[in-house]
């Protein structure tokens, strides 16, 4: 087996670039107060393009459809056990779930080297999070 530093290189800012994406969303959920908040968010995203990096780039020809099956469901487990740990109400942790989910995609899509999609995927989640709050401080709402 031969290694290529170059190549591990490359491989690693996909997974740094995972990570910090994953970060930037979980300090919107730390900053509101959340459950799963800066490290739970960026290990999550940062093992997602591990993972990915490593299935198609470290495996070399890999069903890249496998990959996003078994991410999909190991975070289906986190996120159900975000749910079901919050207090014993289902409601409360649905948005820690699809928040869990989303920052897992994230870090797919860094993995694979989709840096614009990653990074505007963020900005978009974001933006799902922190508008609803805005217009609810803004029309008094609760």
């Amino acid at each position: 087996m031969t290694f290529d530093v170059g190549a591990e290189l490359w491989m690693l800012l996909r997974v740094v670039l995972g990570m910090v994406l994953g970060g930037i969303v979980g300090v919107e959920r730390w900053h509101a107060g959340k459950p799963a908040g800066i490290r739970t968010l960026t290990l999550i995203s940062g093992g997602a393009a591990l993972f990915t990096t490593v299935a198609l780039l470290g495996f070399g020809s890999v069903d890249g459809s496998r990959i996003v099956v078994g991410v999909i469901t190991g975070i289906g487990f986190i996120g159900a056990g975000a749910i079901i740990h919050r207090r014993q109400e289902i409601v409360p942790g649905l948005t820690s779930a699809a928040t869990i989910w989303a920052v897992a995609a994230i870090g797919m899509a860094a993995g694979t080297g989709l840096f614009v999609i990653a990074t505007a995927c963020t900005v978009l989640v974001l933006a799902v999070l922190t508008a609803p709050g805005y217009w609810e401080r803004r029309r008094g709402i609760h």
